[in-house]
């Protein structure tokens, strides 16, 4: 049943009757509604210039047919050139044997002195410096190698540039103008200067916080694989560069604190 061939099946009672086949409905075929309007933009206004000349030329008379020399009168008139414009299309002659070039001019310029005066009075060329990096090398221009001293030859080598100077007064003048604040708050008892024990003794409370918060951080497990032990890390952290960063200011500067209000 499933071979090459297959098997037809066997004589029905219902095949005896002839059936007729379904009607096919085939749908109406796709037209679009620019149709004519796009047919009709073809055909107008289209190939007007197909032959040579604008559309609109009169048909010519078969009887006034081309004549000789008739075309003249629509060609541009010449122009008529001068004696010294027109160029002759033949070569000039050769000159006749009875015809003898001039011969024996002489002049009274000394070329010799001449050339020697020229010599004498120019300035000798001088000659590129260059370099040879080897006895069996190239010669190169010694002005790009860099053997030169060029740069501190200049006025400006060795000087300190003018924003650097702008920028360095500012600097002192801002400086000033802090330590001046910082002496007009101390004389009206608004700051107070911490003394070298005080300070000493804050810096140690910071190291020794910084060492706990340290030997938690060690105490932390390698794999972070949860949220709360990520937090607890970012945490630890953040809490160490804040504590180095207070520390680094109390070793540096001079630290005031403010006076307690009463």
């Amino acid at each position: 049943m499933y071979g090459r061939h297959a098997i037809e099946p066997e004589e029905s009672i219902y095949r005896l009757i002839p059936q007729t086949p379904p009607a096919i409905y085939k749908p109406p075929r796709y037209k679009s509604v620019h149709a004519d309007r796009v047919l009709k933009h073809l055909k107008t206004n289209k190939m007007q210039t197909k032959t040579m000349g604008p559309a609109k030329v009169p048909q010519p008379d078969t009887k006034n047919f081309l004549k000789k020399n008739s075309s003249e009168t629509l060609k541009a008139p010449r122009k008529i050139l001068e004696e010294t414009e027109k160029v002759s299309p033949h070569k000039p002659a050769v000159p006749r044997h009875d015809e003898c070039p001039v011969m024996g001019t002489k002049s009274n310029k000394d070329f010799i002195k001449t050339n020697a005066l020229e010599n004498i009075n120019s300035t000798a060329k001088k000659s590129e410096p260059k370099y040879v990096d080897c006895p069996s090398g190239t010669s190169h221009t010694l002005d790009p190698s860099g053997l030169v001293p060029k740069y501190v030859m200049k006025r400006e080598y060795g000087k300190v540039p003018d924003y650097l100077e702008k920028r360095r007064d500012e600097r002192i003048q801002a400086q000033e103008s802090y330590d001046h604040f910082v002496i007009e708050q101390q004389k009206s008892g608004a700051l107070k200067q911490l003394s070298d024990k005080d300070r000493e003794a804050v810096i140690e409370g910071l190291k020794k916080n910084w060492e706990d918060l340290y030997k938690q951080y060690q105490g932390l497990s390698v794999v972070t694989d949860t949220v709360p032990k990520k937090a607890r890390k970012e945490r630890l952290e953040a809490d160490m560069k804040r504590l180095e960063k207070d520390i680094e200011v109390m070793e540096g500067h001079k630290v005031y604190t403010c006076k307690q209000m009463t």
